[in-house]
């Protein structure tokens, strides 16, 4: 029968042991002792933001819109008169005045019906003389009885005819006048003339002698020094700023008062400003806006009738905003937001409305308080709770200033 191996430890080996074990637990006791001494790993410093200080100011408030350009005056050139056009007196596209003679029409037939009732005139007043004289003698011979009462009728009644003939003949010899210089087309108004819409040698007019109304173009002249600038706002636009208006937010500007900044096609900003002069009283059924024309000077002849350029509208002034870095406002699902620092050195977030920009700020106007500290510099650093440490941010060098830049346009996008 086997049995079980069975070890029996000497009293003497876990004697040994014992010192072995107390060195161990001396050894992780004061481990942990260090440990507790070192304590946590120290908290990283609040980090440096730039900020500014809301203040609420009255800011222009513009709008960015595109326009036409169109003709002070535009008056067509026509022929009034038929005849065969004989010569061209101007140079296309040069400035002419008011009364100057810009196309000759043959003038032959209109001399001579001229002439014609001229004839006539001179015949018909002779007639009036003799009757006139004869009318005289019969009054005189009626006291002795040389001529009867019927005789004298008769006298007084071919003068007053004669005299009415005359008349008539005068009226036709001014016709004719009036038609013989027609034959000679000038300028109604002071612009530029136009290229000419028909050659020498081709037959003008209506085919009557009194060609008035609808007579063959010969050219356009138009005075473009002023010009309009015609543009439209939309409905909705301008009854919010007539709401806000009537609220004490806005502060709209008398429409003679209203001021029109021009960019030229290729962005250059013209160095005149226009006015102003037309606000329509209803709203265009096609479009739902409203038509709007401004007065523009153009002494250099810079600007053309039909070019379309941007122009900056100053509508008046936005009440109580806040002009805030445009890098400062944030947006996302919810809505646009700015970060603000608190007396308690924490961040926060405040939910603010806006629409349009003024330069390189967007104008504020709902949702910050006088004196917050906005965070404009650092925002990537810091979130809403933790601690951050101030300094006034200042613009850098670079950047446009507002009073160079207008705002934003009305269709463009905002981070409201």
């Amino acid at each position: 029968m086997a049995f079980p191996d069975t070890t029996i430890m000497h009293p003497r080996s876990s004697t040994r042991l014992l010192p072995l074990r107390a060195s161990l637990l001396s050894l992780g006791f004061l481990a942990l002792v260090g440990c507790s001494k070192d304590g946590p790993p120290p908290a990283a410093p609040a980090p440096l933001v730039g900020v500014i200080t809301a203040q609420p100011q009255d800011v222009p408030l513009k709008r960015d819109l595109v326009g036409r350009l169109s003709a002070y005056y535009n008056a067509n050139v026509t022929a009034r008169v038929s005849g065969v056009l004989l010569k061209r007196l101007y140079e296309e596209g040069s400035e002419v005045k008011a009364g100057q003679v810009l196309f000759e029409i043959d003038p032959t037939y209109y001399r001579t019906m001229l002439d014609n009732d001229l004839a006539t005139l001179a015949e018909d007043h002779a007639t009036e003389v003799n009757d006139r004289l004869i009318d005289e003698r019969f009054r005189k011979l009626l006291p002795v009885g040389s001529v009867s009462q019927q005789m004298v009728d008769n006298a007084d009644a071919a003068e007053r005819s004669a005299a009415a003939k005359v008349k008539a003949d005068e009226a036709a010899v001014e016709g004719a006048r009036v038609n013989l210089s027609y034959t000679k087309v000038t300028s109604p108004i002071t612009g530029i003339a136009g290229e000419q819409q028909v050659t020498a040698g081709a037959v003008v007019g209506n085919g009557t002698v009194d060609a008035g109304a609808g007579g063959t173009l010969l050219t356009t002249v138009r005075q473009v020094d002023p010009l309009y600038v015609n543009f439209t706002i939309s409905s909705a636009a301008l009854v919010t700023l007539r709401q806000a208006q009537s609220e004490g937010g806005v502060a709209l500007a008398a429409p003679h008062d209203v001021k029109v900044q021009i960019a030229l096609p290729n962005g250059t900003p013209y160095d005149q400003l226009g006015t102003l002069d037309f606000s329509d009283v209803s709203v265009n059924s096609v479009t739902g806006a409203v038509n709007l024309r401004a007065r523009v000077p153009n002494p250099r002849h810079e600007l053309l009738p039909g070019m379309y350029v941007s122009l900056n509208v100053d509508l008046g002034k936005q009440k109580g905003a806040f002009l805030i870095p445009q890098q400062a406002i944030e947006r996302d699902t919810v809505g646009a937001y700015a970060l603000v620092v608190g007396k308690d050195g924490k961040v926060a977030r405040k939910d603010v409305q806006t629409t349009d920009s003024y330069g390189n700020d967007w104008i504020v106007t709902g949702g910050l308080t006088d004196g917050d500290q906005v965070v404009v510099s650092g925002v990537q650093a810091v979130h809403v709770g933790a601690l951050a440490k101030t300094s006034p941010w200042t613009e850098p060098r670079q950047s446009v200033k507002p009073a160079q830049v207008g705002s934003a346009s009305e269709s463009s996008g905002s981070p409201s």
